[in-house]
C-alpha cells in the first residue's frame, strides 16, 4: 500500500511527464470514412486513426501528441478536449436488441450513438429525432445522446422539410414578441405615415410576378422623354413600419433571408408584414422607397434620385400577361388593362431592351439556363417537374431591378458606410489554370489577365466568339470565387460592374432591408445602427446556410422522385466534372445525377486545367457541356445523390454547347 509520500511522488511524476510531452492544438476534420484528420494551428494536417476518431466529434478543438504506427506512419493520439462546438444534431432512431441508438445524419459522425433510457422521450424505431450530446466520447470513445424532440415519422407528409429545418438549426415558429409586434400593425399605421410622403397613388405602377407570389416587393412604371426614358422602380418599405432594434428586425436579421423551399417557403417576416401590409398588393395604398432613374437611348444610366412615397399598384400582372402585351397579343388577360398601364409597359420594354444592350456591350449577362418548377402532391413529394419558361417580361423585370440596384450602389459609394455585394472573379488558386487554358486553346485571349476585373470581363465577353476544343466560358465559370458582402465598394466581376448592391428585395433579404436603412439615414437623417464586422460575417454565413438548406431539401425530394424515371435513356449535358466522374443535368427535367468512372471501362485521368476526364489508353474524353445519354442507376439515399449510368457514347471531341456563366447578382 502506497503511503502519502509515495502518492505525492506519483502525482508529481505524472505531472512532470505531462509537462514534458509535446502536444499540438488543432481542429478535427471528418471524412466519409471512420478515420479523420486534425488541422493543426501551425498549418499542417495530422491523420487520426479510427480508434482515435471515435473519441472526438467534427469541429472539436483538441490537443494531440504524435506517434508512429507499426508501419512507421505518423498519426495523432488525442490528448485533451479543448472545446466542442457540435452540441446538437439530427438523426434516425434505431433499436438494436436492447440497445437504443441514434444514427446521425450530420456529416462526419459515422457511428451510432447510444441513448440512455431516461433520455429517449418515447422515440420509436425509424423516428427522425433532434438530439443533444449528453456525454462527449473523449474519455473512452463511447458518447451518449439525449433526445430533445421528435421531428416526425419517416414517410410522414412534409417530414423532409421539417427534418431539413432541424438539420440546419432553422426555427420555424416566430418568437411571441415578433408575432405580437406584427399583430399590432394595421392599415392605420400606413395612413399615419402617408401624409409625410410623396403621393404617387395615381401613377401607373404595376407589379410583375408569378401568379402565386404574395410577398410582392417591387412595382414599375416608365415614361418617355427627350433622351430616353424615366424609369421608376418602387420598392416595398418595411423599414417604415418596423422600428430599428425591434423584435421583428432582430428576427429578420437572425433569419437573414426568406428560404424558398419547394411547396412552402420559410419567410423572413411574418405574413402580416410580408404578404399584407408591406406587400405591394393592387388597389391599396402602400409605403415605398422609390428610385427614379434616367435611362438613355443607348441604355446607359443618367441621373437618379430616391424618394419616400405612397403608391397604389394598378395591377398584379403575371409574366405571361406582360409578355402578351409586349408581343401585341390581345386576349382576356390583357383586355382590361388601362391605356396608361399598357403605355407604361411598352415604355418599360423599350427601356429594358436598351439597358440589356448596354450590359451586353459593357458588362456581363448571365446565360439563361433552363429552369424547372417542382410541383408537389398532397404528401409534399414531387408530383411533376415542368419547365419554367423565361420570357421578355422576366428580362424586363431583371433589367429594371439591376439598373435600380446599380443606382443604389452608386449612391452608397459616396457614403462613409454602405453595404455592397462584391465578387472577386476567379478563385485566387485557379488563375494560373485559366492562364494555361488560354495559352493552349485560345491564344488570341492569352494576353488578358483573368485575375483582373477588366481582363475577366473581356474574357467572358469574348469567350463565346472563340472557336476552341474546350468550352472556355463553362470552364472559367466553374472556378469562380464566392459572392461576398462588404462595407466598401469593390467590383462585382461576375456581373462585370465596378460596384453593386441590392435593395429591391427588403421583404426577402435582410441585406436589402439594411440598405434601405442606410439610404434613408443618409437622405432623411433617420436613425441607423450600423452593422459591425462580426454581424456582417454572421449575416453572410446565415445566407449561405439558408441556400444550403434549400438545396438539401430539393435534392432529397428529387432523389425520391428519381425512381419514377425508370430505366429509359435520357439525354442531358455534363454540368460538372470531378476526378471520380461527372454530373449530368437531364434536358427534360433538370435532374442532376452522377456517373462514376468506376462504371466506365478503363481508367480515366482528370485534367484540372480543362476539367476533362480522358481515357488513359484510347483518348475518349468527357468534358463540360457535352451531350450524353444516361439511364438511372440508382439513388444513394445517404448522400442524397442520384446515380446514372452511361448508355450511349455521344462524346464528341471539341464539340460542345454554349457554356453558361456563373454570375450571382
Amino acid at each position: 500500500m502506497l503511503n502519502a509520500d509515495a502518492l505525492s511522488q506519483l502525482r508529481q511524476l505524472k505531472s512532470d511527464i505531462k509537462d514534458s510531452k509535446v502536444t499540438f492544438a488543432g481542429t478535427v476534420k471528418a471524412t466519409n470514412g471512420r478515420f479523420g484528420f486534425v488541422a493543426l494551428d501551425e498549418g499542417r494536417d495530422v491523420f487520426l486513426p479510427p480508434e482515435e476518431m471515435q473519441k472526438v466529434l467534427p469541429g472539436d478543438r483538441i490537443r494531440i501528441t504524435e506517434q508512429t504506427d507499426d508501419k512507421g506512419k505518423l498519426q495523432g493520439v488525442v490528448d485533451e478536449l479543448l472545446d466542442t462546438g457540435l452540441t446538437t444534431f439530427v438523426g434516425r432512431y434505431l433499436v438494436k436488441g436492447k440497445g437504443h441508438f441514434v444514427v446521425p445524419e450530420t456529416p462526419g459522425i459515422n457511428r451510432w450513438i447510444f441513448i440512455p433510457p431516461k433520455e429517449r422521450m418515447g422515440a420509436e424505431q425509424d423516428d427522425f429525432i433532434y438530439c443533444q450530446i449528453h456525454r462527449h466520447p473523449i474519455r473512452d470513445g463511447k458518447g451518449q445522446a439525449k433526445v430533445l424532440h421528435i421531428i416526425g415519422k419517416a414517410g410522414a407528409p412534409g417530414i423532409e422539410r421539417a427534418f431539413t429545418l432541424a438539420s440546419f438549426d432553422l426555427a420555424e415558429d416566430w418568437p411571441d414578441t415578433v408575432t405580437q409586434q406584427a399583430d399590432q400593425l394595421d392599415e392605420a399605421a400606413i395612413d399615419a405615415l402617408a401624409g409625410e410622403r410623396e403621393d404617387r397613388t395615381e401613377q401607373p405602377y404595376v407589379t410583375i410576378d408569378s401568379p402565386g407570389t404574395q410577398d410582392m416587393d417591387d412595382a414599375l412604371m416608365a415614361e418617355p422623354n427627350a433622351t430616353g426614358w424615366k424609369v421608376s422602380v418602387a420598392i416595398a418599405d418595411p423599414t417604415a413600419l418596423i422600428p430599428g432594434g425591434s423584435p421583428a428586425e432582430r428576427e429578420a436579421q437572425a433569419r437573414a433571408t426568406a428560404i424558398y423551399f419547394p411547396g412552402e417557403p420559410r419567410p423572413m417576416f411574418p405574413d402580416a408584414i410580408s404578404t399584407r401590409l408591406c406587400s405591394l398588393v393592387p388597389d391599396a395604398h402602400r409605403l415605398a422607397l422609390v428610385c427614379d432613374m434616367q435611362v438613355n437611348n443607348d441604355g446607359s444610366l443618367g441621373d437618379y434620385s430616391f424618394h419616400s412615397a405612397v403608391i397604389r399598384s394598378q395591377g398584379k400582372l403575371s409574366y405571361e400577361q406582360v409578355a402578351h402585351v409586349i408581343e401585341g397579343r390581345e386576349g382576356d388577360d390583357t383586355r382590361d388593362l388601362s391605356e396608361t398601364v399598357s403605355a407604361s409597359l411598352d415604355q418599360l420594354h423599350q427601356a429594358a431592351t436598351a439597358l440589356r444592350r448596354w450590359r451586353e456591350a459593357n458588362a456581363l449577362l448571365g446565360t439563361e439556363r433552363p429552369e424547372f418548377r417542382l410541383r408537389l402532391d398532397e404528401n409534399k413529394h414531387i408530383r411533376q417537374i415542368e419547365p419554367a419558361v423565361q420570357n421578355e417580361a422576366h428580362r424586363l423585370v431583371e433589367e429594371c431591378m439591376v439598373a435600380a440596384n446599380r443606382c443604389a450602389a452608386g449612391f452608397l459609394s459616396g457614403l462613409s458606410h454602405g453595404l455592397f455585394i462584391t465578387h472577386p472573379g476567379l478563385r485566387a488558386d485557379r488563375a494560373d489554370n485559366i492562364r494555361s487554358l488560354l495559352s493552349q486553346f485560345a491564344p488570341d485571349l492569352a494576353g488578358l489577365d483573368p485575375a483582373s476585373a477588366d481582363g475577366f470581363r473581356q474574357l467572358m465577353q469574348q469567350a463565346d466568339s472563340v472557336t476552341a476544343e474546350v468550352p472556355l466560358k463553362a470552364i472559367v465559370s466553374r472556378q469562380l470565387a464566392r459572392v461576398e458582402l462588404a462595407f466598401t465598394a469593390a467590383p462585382h466581376q461576375g456581373m462585370g460592374l465596378g460596384a453593386y448592391t441590392t435593395f429591391t428585395s427588403p421583404l426577402r433579404k435582410f441585406s436589402d432591408f439594411y440598405v434601405h436603412r442606410v439610404i434613408k439615414s443618409a437622405l432623411w437623417q433617420q436613425p441607423l445602427q450600423p452593422l459591425d464586422d462580426r454581424q456582417l460575417e454572421t449575416l453572410q454565413e446565415t445566407q449561405i446556410k439558408a441556400r444550403q438548406a434549400a438545396n438539401s431539401l430539393e435534392n432529397w425530394l428529387k432523389c425520391e422522385f428519381a425512381p419514377s424515371l425508370g430505366e429509359a435513356p435520357q439525354s442531358g449535358v455534363i454540368s460538372r466534372t470531378v476526378p471520380a466522374g461527372f454530373f449530368v443535368r437531364l434536358d427534360s427535367n433538370g435532374l442532376e445525377g452522377f456517373v462514376s468512372c468506376k462504371d466506365l471501362e478503363g481508367k480515366y485521368s482528370f485534367d484540372p486545367v480543362t476539367l476533362r476526364l480522358t481515357h488513359n489508353k484510347n483518348g475518349r474524353l468527357f468534358q463540360l457541356e457535352q451531350t450524353v445519354n444516361v439511364a438511372l442507376l440508382g439513388v444513394d439515399r445517404e448522400r442524397k445523390q442520384i446515380n446514372f449510368k452511361l448508355v450511349e457514347d455521344t462524346a464528341q471531341d471539341g464539340q460542345t454547347q454554349e457554356a453558361s456563366p456563373a454570375a450571382e447578382a
